[in-house]
């Protein structure tokens, strides 16, 4: 029993002793399971936690929305509060808790911030031009032909190689039409197409003015000392009688008077022609849909009286010969918006105000489109003018006897005939080359002759230890007599005047 006991005690002492030592058939496997989740910690203070990253921070999402329509934004949690930059290019309204409803109304890039709750996202608003429907159209309208649509801020480039240049302006017309904000760049290329950029006209302005002017009447006076007596249909100036003397303004063409019988007479019988030539011929040169003007007259002082003050300025009015017109090149053919005007000083329906007389203008003027191509004419004519005026006048019952009743009358006929005609010729031109520029008309004297100066006194002249020039035609002959003529001069001779 004792024995039992002893032993007991004795495998308690050894199980407590062991526990207290590690145990060497411990595998060591075991313990980097309890060191392995150190290493993976260790690096992680040195990411930016997502927790320090301030809100909008993180890049922005792309929003694309199509001028003029629209589309909808869903979030993750509700809407709270919402802001756009520019509501001219965008506009955003909240419809649901988690919905944003979004309208693009003209091309542009904005910002739209969203606050959900405590988080905030930042998104890009892209509102492109609607070229989809325009390409569309295009296609539509032209199968087969490879128009490209593309667009910037407030432009649409219209590019391809195109079949005919009829395409290519109906092209450009009506995606100018599709919207009037925005300017269209054509870009398109037809087959033939000039490179060159800028239009020379060659304009030429005729202009013919044909005038007639016929008058006839006749005017008799009689002085006596008992009376005086005068006929006179009034249409032309008559004598006129002032106490014992007789004042004429005008003698007229025939004048007769005797002084003894105190009788006379002034006839008007004038017949007048006249003429009128004018020719100008302006080259102007512009770019492609730039406009280009010309003006070949002068201008004239008109007097402005200021209604408060009573003072007078000035202003000067143009007259003379003018052009406008404005080039644009499509493919092979030039179209042309052209305004040729031809005005004249007119002082017969001028007006006099404070003292000044101030001339009316005479003008002539037309305006239309054109399309041409390089080197070829076009003419506007039909400017035509024709005044007619006849002014009679007569004495009563006098001017109905026969034979007689033709001197108590008076007639005034005249005539004219004024004629325009514009020719324009376009042409492509480029800029000329330095050793294209074709001299100048002039003939000048020279001032100061050739010859008698003082280089050709000197001797001699060249450098004398100068290589002979690789394309002069000396030969070996020449060579050596040359070479033997200047062993004859001083070494380093220097002249002005060479033989």
């Amino acid at each position: 029993m004792r024995l039992s006991q002893l032993s007991v005690c004795l495998l308690l002492s050894i199980a407590a002793v062991g526990a207290q030592s590690p145990s060497p058939q411990t595998p060591p496997a075991q313990t980097p399971p309890a060191q392995a989740p150190t290493p993976p910690t260790a690096p992680q203070p040195q990411l930016p936690p997502p927790a320090r990253l301030a809100p909008g921070a993180m890049p922005a999402e792309r929003v694309v929305v199509t001028a003029g329509r629209s589309t909808v934004l869903a979030t993750q949690g509700d809407i709270t509060r919402i802001a756009v930059t520019n509501p001219e290019v965008a506009d955003a309204v909240v419809v649901e808790p988690r919905e944003i409803l979004i309208d693009g109304k003209r091309p542009g890039t904005i910002s739209l911030i969203v606050w959900t709750g405590a988080n905030r996202t930042n998104y890009d608003l892209v509102v492109e031009p609607a070229i989809t429907t325009l390409q569309q159209h295009l296609q539509a309208l032209f199968p087969g032909e490879p128009i490209e649509v593309s667009a910037s801020d407030e432009a649409v480039i219209l590019s391809g190689h195109v079949s005919s240049t009829s395409v290519m302006l109906r092209a450009a017309e009506i995606a100018s039409a599709s919207s009037a904000k925005t300017h269209v760049i054509n870009m398109m290329q037809v087959p033939g197409g000039s490179e060159s950029q800028q239009v020379m006209l060659q304009v030429r302005f005729a202009e013919v003015n044909r005038r007639v002017i016929t008058e006839a009447g006749l005017s008799l006076f009689v002085s006596r000392d008992r009376f005086v007596a005068r006929s006179t249909t009034q249409q032309f100036s008559a004598p006129i009688f002032d106490e014992d003397k007789i004042t004429f303004s005008d003698y007229l063409n025939l004048f007769f008077f005797d002084r003894k019988e105190g009788i006379g007479g002034v006839l008007r019988a004038l017949e007048q022609k006249g003429g009128f030539q004018s020719l100008a011929e302006p080259n102007l040169i512009a770019y492609n849909g730039q406009e280009a003007s010309f003006l070949a007259g002068g201008e004239f002082p008109v007097p402005i009286v200021q209604g408060n003050t009573g003072s007078v300025s000035v202003s000067f009015k143009e007259f003379g010969i003018r052009l406008n017109f404005k080039p644009t090149i499509a493919g092979d053919v030039i179209r042309l918006k052209v305004r040729p005007e031809v005005s004249s000083l007119d002082f017969n329906n001028g007006i006099t105000l404070a003292g000044f007389r101030i001339p009316a203008l005479t003008t002539r003027r037309a305006e239309t489109d054109v399309e041409l191509r390089d080197g070829q004419s076009f003419a506007i004519a039909g400017l035509l003018d024709n005044i007619s005026q006849n002014d009679k006048a007569a004495i009563p019952i006098l001017s109905k006897l026969p034979v007689i009743g033709a001197i108590f009358k008076s007639k005034a006929a005249r005539a004219e005939r004024t004629e325009l005609m514009v020719l324009i010729t376009p042409r492509l031109v480029r800029a000329l080359n330095p050793d294209e520029v074709p001299p100048l008309p002039v003939d000048m004297k020279p001032f100061i002759g050739k010859g008698g100066g003082v280089g050709q006194e000197i001797k001699g002249g060249g450098v004398s230890d100068a290589p002979l020039a690789p394309e002069a035609p000396a030969a070996t002959k020449p060579a050596a007599a040359k070479k033997e003529k200047q062993k004859k001069q001083p070494s380093g001779t220097v002249g002005g005047g060479g033989q």
